[in-house]
């Protein structure tokens, strides 16, 4: 498996390291999905582990943060380019064993990778 972009934080993200980011509210293209449970910075692998609470029945969300757009200190908030559909179809996260399993991980990175592109908003 290689490591490359989605499992990185964009420069452009605003993530610095060493700041913890249990219980930031993640927030999608179109509405908030919950809040972070776990961050995994080990292994060239950065992933969030998202608690959806009631909106995906109390399941739990692996993200790579390559898909992490903007963190907000101040407002304790996450944002994440992919629609709230998107997070729901991506594999599903049963086990902190998955963090481990090289081809789990493979096939959360390949789905975030095929997602299209946001466009930014015009004003």
């Amino acid at each position: 498996m290689t490591t490359d972009r989605i499992w990185s934080y964009a420069s452009v993200s605003g993530h610095a390291e060493g700041v913890l980011l249990k219980g930031f509210t993640v927030v999608a293209a179109d509405g908030t999905i919950g809040y972070v449970d776990r961050q995994v910075d080990a292994s060239g692998m950065r992933h969030l582990i998202v608690d959806t609470g009631g909106w995906l029945f109390g399941r739990s969300v692996l993200i790579p943060v390559g898909v992490v757009t903007a963190i907000d200190p101040q407002a304790r908030e996450i944002r994440v380019e992919c629609t709230e559909e998107e997070v729901k179809a991506a594999p599903r996260f049963r086990t902190d064993r998955e963090t481990l399993d090289p081809a789990y991980l493979a096939g959360v990175g390949d789905y975030y990778q095929s997602l299209p592109p946001r466009q930014a908003p015009t004003t």
